[in-house]
């Protein structure tokens, strides 16, 4: 979608530019985001409208709703809330230009956005409840210094100056903490 592509965009991840614009309605954040996806909102919109003009009418429309929407929703994953965002426009678009009858239309195809965010809510809290458990059965120095570099966001010199820890020694439970816990996390996933 060149014909509405700025020369910048931030380097901050989604989730941080949509932290940043719910808290103040700046629409040059929301643009830097909503640029990065584009090109997927565009497809989305040309694969069920099947008219370029058309297609391009609601990349402008989707953004529009974005300014209000994007506030009032808590977001955990901007990509797909989008894509399932510009899903549902271009239904009722095609629903309101009754360019197919409501026989055609498939209803699993259409998800209320509340149901979209709430299912997103659910599966990180399920994980999240995962993680914990996971923690907890680590060895407690090892979880110790996880913790410390992973949800702290603590460096190995901080680790060993904080602990006593010797640098190597903080090395060696970070890789080996992160392998146990992927271990266990996909064990609790695949019983889930």
């Amino acid at each position: 979608m060149s014909f509405l592509r700025n020369i910048s965009a931030s380097d901050l991840p989604d989730d941080e530019l949509v932290q940043r614009y719910q808290e103040s309605g700046d629409l040059n954040l929301l643009a830097d985001l909503y640029q990065r996806y584009m090109d997927l909102v565009y497809g989305v919109c040309l694969k069920y409208l099947k008219d370029e003009e058309n297609a391009k009418d609601a990349v402008l429309t989707i953004y529009e709703e974005l300014v209000t929407k994007l506030r009032k929703y808590q977001v955990l994953n901007f990509k797909a809330w989008l894509y399932q965002l510009a899903k549902n426009h271009c239904l009722m678009v095609l629903r309101s230009n009754k360019k197919f009858s409501r026989a055609d239309v498939d209803v699993s195809l259409m998800q209320n956005e509340d149901e979209v965010h709430l299912n997103g809510v659910m599966e990180k809290e399920e994980h999240f409840k995962h993680m914990y458990f996971c923690l907890a059965q680590l060895v407690p120095e090892q979880r110790k210094v996880v913790e410390l570099f992973y949800i702290e966001g603590k460096c190995y010199n901080e680790i060993t100056d904080s602990t006593g820890i010797e640098w190597n020694k903080v090395r060696s439970f970070i890789q080996n903490g992160r392998r146990n816990l992927k271990i266990c996390m996909d064990k609790q996933m695949s019983n889930a």
